[in-house]
């Protein structure tokens, strides 16, 4: 069986010569923003920035999307503390299906158009949400709902993302759905926190180390 690329308008041409069609992935190509498909599975431990960062760009080079420079949305805290929406550019954003998620940090962080159906992967697949099994909405960011960092002594990013074991991280849900009618429950990026910072700790409350991923120039 010889499995070939070609556009959609030749795929039904193609059928009747016995080739299998494997579709082209133009738009996974020019996304700008995705959820990872999966976490690096060590729970929290990232790798600090650094390696989220890495992680995010690995998973779009697989899926494609390889002129660009990726940065995970994610806040550090302590001295040199980082804002995640100051790591990934000015926008706008558009998932692997050309959906535009939002037009700038602004409307990231008000009205945008981010829900189960938007929030997808890099590989243009829904992550699931609440009422799914396994739930894996839960969405590591460490940030308050206007996307800066938290400036209490709590620990709200897993140590930096350099922990599996101890600590806990603030968590969003990337299908905006909850246990309660609140904001809260509804928050992409700012919900509750983690059950600690093993990757069994995530997955106990509906996550799986799972990040977001945006673009920049």
């Amino acid at each position: 069986m010889t499995i070939v690329r070609i556009s959609a308008a030749a795929a039904a041409a193609a059928l009747i010569t016995g080739f299998v069609v494997a579709p082209v992935a133009a738009q996974q190509a020019t996304m700008t923003f995705f959820v990872t498909s999966h976490g690096p599975g060590k729970g929290a431990d990232l790798g600090g920035l650094a390696g989220a960062d890495a992680h995010c760009a690995a998973l779009a080079q697989s899926a494609g999307a390889t002129a660009k420079t990726w940065h995970a949305y994610l806040s550090t805290q302590g001295s040199g503390a980082v804002n995640a929406r100051d790591r990934i550019g000015k926008g706008p954003w558009t998932n692997a299906k050309g959906v535009v998620i939002a037009t700038d940090v602004t409307q990231l962080h008000g009205n945008n158009n981010l829900t189960k159906q938007t929030a997808l992967s890099e590989k243009g697949e829904i992550i699931n949400g609440r009422g799914d099994t396994p739930n894996r909405h839960d969405i590591l960011t460490g940030s308050q709902p206007d996307g800066t960092a938290f400036t209490d002594a709590q620990d709200h990013t897993c140590k930096n993302w350099t922990s599996s074991t101890d600590g806990s991280a603030m968590l969003g849900h990337a299908d905006r759905m909850g246990l309660r009618e609140d904001a809260e429950s509804h928050s992409w990026n700012s919900s509750h926190a983690s059950r600690g910072c093993t990757q069994d700790g995530l997955r106990s409350t509906g996550g799986d180390g799972l990040l977001y991923c945006f673009a920049t120039p």
